[in-house]
């Protein structure tokens, strides 16, 4: 009886054929034994065993091999399928000889490979890779950022991570406007040690420890110089990439996704910059980064929230009110996510701090960016005064001479003499114009909000504000149950007479108003040619229909109606909804949700994925449902059970729970009616916006 033979490993039947000379065979079982990108398993040969088999043969058996390798690339169509594998051996046998054949095919897939002109886990670049530093030749940085990138992927061998681990250099990767500037300043020893302490930074927030080497390098350049630096690189975060990258970019001539080893530095610097005395230009970087970082791109989402987190963290940590200010900002324009979260922590901390409310703290912090009286602000430049002031809802910049004439733009003199002054001043037209949109888009919340205020500090934090003043003296107001408006210096009613000091104030509603009132307020501001920051006395009205009445419970005004589910996920967060994306798997959903805490209610709007039609279900690539369905709207106690339906059905249900008792939805007559109007409003704007058979811009 013949024993049991095991098969030879893929090593030992390539010192088979080593044995035999035949260089077509020795090559083809070379690649075989090459170890597979996605398939190492233990007990595999490895890399450095089947290098140290080829490299060590002799010179003339190497030089066949090799010209056995070239003939194949000769032969009629692209070559071999296996190109890196080819390339790799060719890389590996040709070290030391005076021939290589193959150095500019390799040179050209390297430089596609940089350029994410070919996808590296399709083939096996790692092969090549390694074969180069095998041989000593240093791969391009280009190369290098891919590789790295690469170990960062979900599903990698952990061989991968290790080889990236080994490349060092440079210590960012290229490919981005900011890295690339960072690049060429970085040139000395310390910067190199900032850098590569700002790729540490991979927790939520920095440690003490962190904190302490961050310093001590900081020292070693000094801070001045590292604010100056590290600002002008933030500055550039953002920009179109000076190189794509592979299968990740959907928007690389605007900026796009960041490069996700690089983020890590972003979130370091950030962290860096808290550290520093507090400076104007630090606080104006942070809050930029945040709302770059941000940014939703198609298929995507926010470029990077962990850059936008550590941004939140790092002026949370700054000093002064500027920072204050800055925290307050954000706030307003960011509504939903982690980082929304982290807003408000801080806020709510800075006001516990101070003995005051969240909201109060809020408004405080809102900056008067050295505006005086109503919007406006003269600066003496020499013999030139420039004219700061808000026109609508927008800040202008205007120049008067020494004769009185007034200018446009800023005189030569001003550019040449005064040119700090001038970078300031534009500075300051930019942060004014994000705040007056901030604080209008905040006011426009307090219809839910409830709010109200007493009256002197209503005047003093709103009325009376250098630069909320702007947007409240264009708005209507009631005042112990007066509508009031500002109309030559003074608050006035309808008739024009004007109105005493009172005990409460709170912003105007049309909801609770006759039409003929309405129309009278609309005349009005028309003829003293006043424009509203948002709508107020043009608001749309959704009074109870009778066939509300008749339903009772829910409203379905608005459903079924079909809308981009994409588009309709991103206004919902703007609007203050939380909403989770449909995707196509085995998962309960909850509807769409707004909660109201003023009024004790959550506002609910079912919508189920659309997988109806001869076509079947819309589905992007990462398995998302391209368009939903609209359904009922209804209201419930702010702490009801929450229902949920599959992620393709259609049916809302509460699932059991112990010690739970399902709510039933409110009769929408004890729905007040502010809050009905508010809440279909937001649906109104979901449907006519997102609609999937005619979507306009969004507004």
């Amino acid at each position: 009886m013949t024993g049991f033979r095991p098969a030879a490993s893929p090593l030992g039947r390539m010192r088979d054929r080593i044995a035999g000379g035949d260089p077509d065979r020795t090559v083809d079982e070379a690649l075989r034994a090459l170890p597979p990108l996605w398939a190492v398993t233990p007990g595999r040969d490895g890399w450095d065993d089947v290098a140290a088999l080829l490299r060590g043969l002799p010179a003339p058996r190497r030089r066949d091999l090799v010209r056995t390798l070239a003939d194949r690339f000769a032969r009629p169509g692209d070559g071999p399928e296996d190109r890196c594998g080819h390339l790799a051996l060719s890389a590996l046998l040709s070290d030391g000889l005076d021939e290589d054949p193959l150095a500019a095919e390799r040179a050209k897939l390297l430089d596609d490979l940089g350029r994410g002109r070919v996808d590296w886990y399709q083939d096996r670049f790692d092969a090549l890779v390694r074969a180069e530093l095998a041989a000593g030749r240093p791969l391009a940085p280009p190369v290098v950022a891919v590789v790295r990138r690469a170990a960062l992927e979900t599903y990698r061998p952990d061989d991968l991570v290790d080889l990236a681990g080994r490349l060092t250099d440079p210590v960012l990767n290229v490919g981005e406007a900011w890295s690339d500037q960072a690049l060429r300043d970085a040139t000395g020893a310390d910067w190199q040690a900032l850098l590569r302490h700002a790729l540490t930074a991979t927790a939520s927030r920095p440690t003490a420890a962190w904190d302490e080497r961050a310093r001590a390098l900081v020292a070693a350049l000094g801070t001045e110089r590292v604010r100056g630096t590290v600002l002008s690189w933030l500055a550039l975060v953002g920009r179109p990439r000076t190189l794509p990258m592979e299968g990740r970019d959907p928007e690389p001539a605007t900026g796009g996704a960041y490069d996700p080893c690089n983020a890590t530095a972003l979130r370091g610097l950030a962290w860096l910059l808290s550290l520093l005395p507090p400076h104007p230009g630090t606080v104006r970087a942070l809050g930029a980064l945040v709302e770059t970082s941000l940014r939703k791109l198609p298929g995507i989402g926010p470029r990077s929230p962990k850059v936008a987190n550590a941004g939140v963290v790092a002026l949370a940590r700054v000093d002064g009110e500027a920072a204050l200010a800055e925290l307050a900002r954000l706030a307003a324009r960011v509504t939903s996510g982690a980082t929304a979260k982290l807003l408000d922590t801080a806020l709510r901390s800075r006001a516990a701090a101070r003995g005051l409310g969240r909201e109060e703290i809020e408004e405080l912090a809102v900056p008067a960016h050295g505006l005086t009286g109503a919007g406006r602000a003269e600066h003496r430049l020499g013999d030139t005064t420039a004219v700061l002031e808000i026109r609508g809802s927008r800040a202008a910049l205007t120049w008067r001479t020494a004769s009185g004439k007034t200018v446009k733009g800023a005189p030569a003199a001003v550019r040449q003499y005064h040119a700090g002054e001038l970078k300031e001043l534009r500075a300051a037209v930019k942060d004014i114009d994000r705040t007056l949109s901030a604080q209008s888009e905040r006011l426009d919340r307090q219809f839910l909000a409830r709010r109200t205020w007493a009256y002197a500090a209503w005047r003093e934090r709103l009325l009376d504000h250098p630069l909320l003043g702007t947007l409240a003296r264009r708005l209507l107001w009631t005042v112990d149950g007066t509508t009031v408006g500002h109309a030559d210096g003074a608050l006035r009613t309808l008739a024009g007479e004007p109105v005493a000091p009172g005990a409460e104030v709170g912003l105007w509603h049309p909801v609770d108003h006759e039409p003929g009132e309405i129309a009278a307020w609309r005349d009005r501001l028309e003829r003293h040619g006043i424009t509203q920051p948002f709508k107020q006395v043009h608001r749309e009205v959704y009074r109870l229909t009778d066939a509300e009445r008749a339903a009772r419970t829910y409203s379905d005004r608005f459903a079924g109606r079909v809308l981009r589910q994409h588009r309709f996920h991103s206004l919902a967060a703007l609007r203050g909804w939380r909403n989770q994306l449909r995707l196509a798997v085995d998962d309960e959903v909850p509807p769409a949700t707004r909660e109201l805490p003023a009024w004790g209610l959550r506002a609910e709007f079912r919508i189920t994925s659309d997988v109806d039609g001869d076509a079947g279900p819309d589905i992007t690539g990462p398995g998302t449902f391209t368009r939903v369905r609209t359904g009922q709207v209804r209201f419930y106690p702010i702490d009801a059970p929450r229902a949920s339906a599959h992620s393709h059905g259609d049916e809302y249900r509460v699932l059991p729970r112990a010690g739970a008792v399902p709510d039933e939805p409110l009769p929408l007559e004890d729905v007040p009616p502010l809050v009905l109007s508010e809440v279909l409003r937001d649906v109104d704007l979901f449907v006519r916006v997102a609609d999937a058979d005619d979507a306009p811009a969004a507004p």
